[in-house]
């Protein structure tokens, strides 16, 4: 094995020197693994029944915190309920889907616990999509009904015509606390805190005829075909979540977890409270991250952890050091996408002892967890699973003679694949087709069948790994998943373009990978100085700003392969730097209004991190 390979190897004495610590959290974790691991098709589990245990656990300790309001576990459970009951009236009951469309505030969690608790599948809509996107969104999972907030009320009237929904079950929250004051909803919405003050706030009987197999959420993943993808999250997944990453956090009734993390994905909404609901603590929210007031809300929640992802670590370290940076309780976060070159830095600066990375994706059945607590790792995996050769030039993995797959050896890097079990199911999408192209069958013995992850991941040894890269149609970037796909197709709706390949580049220090769009003209036209802001004002309007490409290239012909695939391997070798190509390369420079030529100096520039993407 070669030096470099030897580096953050995990030896046995190292394990053996944590363990200790390990088992004073033992008690906690064991409990949380005999409920991770209870699979049993008739006992009654998932998020309406592990909140309503919390209820009686630790009914007056504090269950939410946000902006001015807070809320016991008996207060939170009663305004759940009552949202409960609603919705049983109007004969929604266990395999009807609602969309939620509301950003981070309690009235998103609420509406979830209580859609849980009769059985109901909430789709959590990312609330920055608009347009053809939403509409796509929305439609793929067949809605029974619309619970939407103000605050995206009017990304939802845009498309309300062409959702496939009873358009009298629309409901609205207003942008404010409604317990307090409901508000006036809009002409054509059902004002749903308005409508739940005549339902009882008893617990539903449906809350105990919740079982493993059924569904939880849907939570969007990209989509190969340029749309997102709807992944079912099932009751039974979501205690696998509950009784590791939750019991692992170790958290009591007296640890507050500040997230900021979107709750529409599965860091914010599963990883993070289930970690809060396993300790009977309190969740703290804010609608959007801030660097700025961060530690200033850790202070004011009297917050001991944190959400994370990679991004919000790095944005923290860029601010300029201040008193507050260790004047708070947080010792512990937990998240995923903390990039080695800032791990220590963060823990050392802001007093951090326990970083819980894991890895787990919205649709796979193989999850690592930093239970060790070591440094530059997402940590160690019970679950049955493999890394294997892998030939990028083929984008396939590699074969032995007799057609079988090939382990990494400790130290080296490959493809992560989950082995599919009774324990370990793949739940999988709405599209049954997708579902048959992520399985491998036949990988080590005949019959036996993976889940292709798509990542690239390190053995470092005693079950450990280290996230590497992301294969395939979507990169990284400001913490979500970007469709190349998607993007070309929307890019391409331009007038002036013909043809676009998206690709992600990386930027120095930063997560992730930045998007890049090599783009050609329609025959006959140009594109000019004149169209920068124009083009970069079109990408804003019609996609999400995360996705909006960072660098553009002007090509006037596309180059593809035999076979009439892009050829992006060469795009994604030569990115942004104007040393590489004659071709014209554009920037989207932070702060500004339209793209930029990337000179030399620029291109330098943003080599030395001159720039805060």
């Amino acid at each position: 094995m070669s030096q470099s390979n030897q580096k953050d190897v995990i030896t046995l004495s190292e394990v053996a020197k944590r363990v200790p610590r390990l088992l004073k959290k033992l008690p906690h974790v064991l409990n949380g693994l005999i409920l991770a691991n209870d699979t049993r098709a008739s006992k009654p589990m998932g998020l309406g029944w592990a909140f309503e245990k919390t209820v009686r656990q630790n009914p007056y300790g504090k269950a939410i915190l946000y902006k001015e309001t807070e809320l016991n576990y008996v207060q939170f459970n009663e305004w759940i309920n009552q949202i409960s009951h609603f919705f049983l009236s109007k004969g929604l009951q266990k395999g009807d889907v609602v969309a939620v469309f509301v950003e981070n505030r309690p009235e998103l969690l609420a509406t979830v616990v209580a859609l849980a608790k009769i059985g109901v599948t909430a789709a959590l809509v990312n609330t920055a999509q608009t347009g053809k996107v939403l509409c796509h969104s929305i439609n793929l999972v067949q809605p029974r009904a619309i619970v939407v907030g103000a605050e995206v009320q009017s990304s939802l009237h845009e498309v309300l015509e062409n959702l496939d929904v009873n358009k009298q079950e629309v409901y609205w929250f207003a942008d404010q606390d409604t317990l307090k004051d409901a508000g006036t909803a809009p002409a054509g919405y059902q004002n749903l805190a308005s409508i739940i003050q005549q339902y009882p706030s008893f617990n539903p009987p449906t809350t105990n005829s919740v079982y493993f197999a059924d569904g939880l959420f849907y939570i969007y993943t990209s989509g190969t075909t340029g749309l997102p993808k709807a992944v079912i999250f099932t009751h039974g997944r979501w205690m696998r979540a509950y009784g590791t990453y939750g019991h692992i956090m170790d958290l009591n009734q007296h640890d507050v977890m500040y997230v900021t993390l979107p709750f529409y994905h599965a860091t914010a909404m599963v990883v993070c409270w289930a970690a809060v609901l396993a300790g009977g603590s309190a969740l703290a929210i804010r609608r959007k991250f801030s660097a700025r007031e961060f530690w200033a809300d850790v202070q004011r929640f009297d917050a001991s952890a944190i959400g994370y992802v990679g991004e919000l670590c790095r944005y923290l370290l860029e601010t300029p050091a201040t008193s507050m940076d260790k004047d708070h309780r947080v010792t512990k976060m937990i998240g995923n996408g903390m990039r080695p070159t800032i791990w220590n830095k963060f823990k050392q600066r802001f007093g951090v002892e326990e970083v819980m990375e894991l890895y787990a994706s919205s649709e796979g059945n193989v999850g690592f967890s930093n239970i060790f607590n070591f440094d530059n790792t997402v940590g160690f995996s019970p679950t049955p699973y493999a890394i294997v050769q892998f030939d990028k030039e083929k984008n396939q993995p590699i074969k032995d003679s007799k057609g079988r797959f090939i382990k990494v050896k400790t130290g080296e890097t490959g493809l992560l694949i989950g082995k599919i079990t009774k324990r370990a199911p793949f739940d999988g999408y709405t599209d049954p087709e997708k579902n048959k192209s992520v399985v491998f069958e036949n990988v080590f013995k005949k019959g036996d069948r993976y889940f292709n992850t798509g990542d690239l991941v390190r053995d470092i040894g005693y079950r450990h790994a280290q996230f590497v890269d992301r294969l395939g149609d979507t990169f990284r970037w400001k913490g979500e998943n970007v469709s190349t796909t998607e993007v070309e197709n929307l890019v391409a709706e331009h007038p002036k373009i013909s043809e676009a390949v998206v690709y992600g580049v990386e930027i120095p220090n930063t997560n992730g990978r930045a998007g890049m769009c090599a783009i050609t003209p329609h025959e006959g036209d140009s594109i000019t100085e004149s169209d920068y802001a124009e083009l970069l004002s079109f990408f804003q309007q019609n996609m999400p700003a995360y996705a909006v490409p960072v660098f553009l290239r002007i090509q006037k012909q596309m180059e593809t392969t035999g076979t009439f695939k892009y050829q992006k391997n060469t795009l994604k070798t030569q990115a942004f730097d104007p040393s590489k190509t004659d071709e014209t390369i554009l920037a989207w420079l932070p702060g500004e209004k339209q793209y930029c030529v990337v000179t030399p100096d620029i291109h330098a520039n943003i080599q030395a991190s001159k720039y805060r993407f």
